[in-house]
């Protein structure tokens, strides 16, 4: 019996053995393969010299140069302009404000990269927005005059011109931002603070990233470091194309933290395309407010899920009104492309040439409906501001539009309801109604004046649906009541 166990023993110690063995086996393999272990954990990380050495010399620092005129004062001497008279203010004024105002010149200056043999240049529109000189230097520290050829604020985008440039002119190659991972690798060029070819790497940190820039938000989020003067340079990925245009940090400091957005440069290439052809980028329209559908809106229509574009407001006149787009519609589908999220539906239409007609699919009242609509031209938009003048239990004070106030204040509005003071940390604050909105609807019932405010806010124990203009837009606003 004690040799029996002994055996036994000695069997499980082998076999154990060789279970260890299999286990470290690999390492040593490594080990052997690879002496150095943080040698081989370098190589691990991408090398950005070559890239650095090939993509710097496409990326430009843009100077401008805007001429400011002062205001000049304006004084009509009773004598007119007969040299033969004096006039007995003459020495007064030329002692307090001089002979003549002078003007003072405003410098400037970002990146920007070139993007063909033809002189052809992206940058950001607030780098070279109101300039009077633009003047480019390149990698050779050769400088030339530039033009505008087009700029587009929406999106941040300008295209510039080199007026005369050597035929040599080493120029980027534009990439695909679509197919950019978040955790990717990325490399930005620019002129941080007047630093001149100032290299720095990281990796994308978010895509399509909204920060309340315009009704186009769609940012590549990197931690590579952006600091002014890096706007409207080029963000690089591994395989040396531009994948976006650098445009802006989050910073409380004013410096880098980490956060830099840049512009997908499949967006700019867009813009870039028509500002080269025609100047301007003219866009689709339909003449809509939209917002984002969130759970409170989605159970008060009674939707299953928070997809798609609430339609809070539809223009008089446009191409929505006049095809029957109605307020409180939910757009689930644009031409055949469904709807994740609100922000994606003023891209898609601002894409559609103007003119074309698109299906566009809509939940109304529980049902689904395709309405047929012809696509109209984007025009400038006009902002309007609006000034104020009992409160109800949701902590809003209102007042009814006459004819005299709406002149008095110059509103658009000819009667109705306009919020005259909002109470802080009231369920009205709280839910984003402002002073100033004027009440279109309340429980999807129309209201024109107080006694429809009144009627409609009558023994409200629940969650109220508010219908409110804006400014030129109307949004839809869930006002929860506490029922204790």
């Amino acid at each position: 019996m004690i040799s029996y166990f002994k055996n036994k023993n000695q069997s499980a110690s082998i076999t154990l053995l060789i279970f260890i063995l299999l286990l470290i086996s690999p390492a040593l393999l490594l080990a052997k393969n690879n002496p150095d272990k943080s040698k081989s954990m370098k190589y691990c990380l991408p090398d950005f010299t070559v890239l650095a050495e090939n993509l710097t010399p496409v990326t430009v620092n843009i100077q401008t140069t805007k001429v400011i005129k002062p205001r000049v004062r304006q004084y009509n001497s009773p004598y007119g302009n007969d040299p033969r008279q004096q006039d007995p203010f003459d020495d007064f004024f030329k002692h307090f404000f001089g002979d003549q105002p002078r003007e003072r010149k405003e410098r400037g200056g970002g990146s920007g990269f070139i993007i063909d043999k033809n002189g052809f240049i992206i940058t950001n529109n607030h780098v070279v927005s109101g300039a009077d000189e633009i003047i480019v230097k390149t990698h050779d520290n050769k400088e030339y005059e530039a033009e505008i050829i087009g700029t587009d604020k929406k999106t941040d985008i300008a295209l510039i011109k080199l007026k005369k440039f050597d035929s040599d002119l080493p120029h980027a190659i534009l990439g695909d931002s679509d197919k950019l991972q978040v955790g990717e690798w990325v490399l930005a060029i620019g002129n941080p603070f007047g630093l001149q070819e100032t290299v720095t790497a990281g990796i994308v940190s978010a895509k399509e990233r909204a920060i309340g820039a315009g009704p186009y938000d769609d940012f590549i989020q990197t931690d590579a470091s952006i600091n002014p003067g890096n706007s409207g340079g080029p963000l690089f990925d591994l395989n040396g194309k531009v994948v976006g245009v650098n445009a802006m940090i989050f910073s409380p400091s004013g410096g880098n933290v980490g956060i830099g957005f840049a512009i997908p440069i499949n967006l700019a290439k867009k813009i870039v395309q028509q500002l080269k052809s025609g100047g301007k980028v003219v866009r689709g329209w339909l003449g809509v407010t939209v917002q984002t559908v969130t759970k409170e809106l989605a159970d008060h229509f009674n939707l299953e899920e928070g997809k798609g574009a609430l339609i809070a407001g539809v223009e008089k006149g446009s191409p929505a009104d006049e095809y029957g787009i109605l307020p409180g519609d939910v757009i689930i589908k644009f031409d055949g492309v469904e709807l994740d999220k609100m922000s994606d539906l003023p891209v898609m239409v601002a894409d559609v040439p103007v003119g074309a007609m698109v299906n566009i699919t809509v939940i109304r009242d529980n049902k689904i409906k395709v309405i047929s609509t012809k696509v109209g031209q984007l025009k400038d938009e006009v902002s309007e501001i609006y000034e104020e003048n009992e409160k109800g239990n949701i902590g809003i004070v209102v007042r009814e539009i006459t004819p005299e106030f709406s002149s008095t204040y110059g509103l658009t509005e000819k009667n109705g309801v306009i919020i005259t003071h909002v109470e802080a940390d009231s369920a009205a604050a709280e839910s984003g109604i402002m002073k100033g909105d004027i009440i279109k609807e309340i429980n999807r019932k129309p209201v024109n004046s107080i006694s429809d405010y009144n009627e409609a806010m009558k023994n409200n124990t629940g969650n109220i649906l508010f219908l409110v203009k804006r400014g030129r837009s109307t949004l839809w606003v869930v006002v929860k009541i506490d029922k204790k």
